[in-house]
């Protein structure tokens, strides 16, 4: 497939994210989020169900999926810039940000707009994000 050799220098630039995240709660002792097995199922199906949907869908689904981490982010940042106390997270945000700009460019060039019922993907699976992420700031 066309898109696969994109997909994976995506997934394996996240792993690096994940990666880097890991340490940073290691160093600093936070507790992660109890989501996090939840995390690993979800972006499981996630890839299941694009996968059978077709090259399309799961760019249309990686393009949703970085619109609302990158809008994530940009929240997060605001918080961080205003009380301007924790320059290395506001760092890695900042850059793990810009990255996620760059998939969610890549999966539009690649035609997730192509994909069948866009606008009706897009918008589920930009909802269902949204909630995760809600549910992860609770916990």
């Amino acid at each position: 497939a066309p898109h696969s050799a994109e997909i994976r220098a995506m997934a394996e630039q996240e792993i690096g994210h994940k990666a880097e995240f890991d340490a940073m709660i290691a160093r600093r002792g936070v507790r992660p989020t109890a989501l996090q097995p939840v995390w690993s199922v979800a972006g499981y199906a996630l890839g299941a169900a694009t996968a059978l949907l077709g090259p399309e869908a799961a760019m249309a689904c990686t393009a949703a999926v970085e619109e609302e981490i990158e809008r994530h982010y940009t929240r997060q940042l605001g918080e961080l810039e205003k009380d301007g106390d924790d320059p290395e997270l506001a760092g890695t945000i900042a850059k793990f940000r810009d990255d996620e700009r760059a998939h969610r460019d890549a999966a539009l060039a690649a035609g997730a707009e192509r994909a069948p019922a866009y606008p009706l993907l897009n918008a589920a699976i930009r909802l269902g994000c949204r909630a995760a992420i809600r549910l992860s700031e609770r916990i």
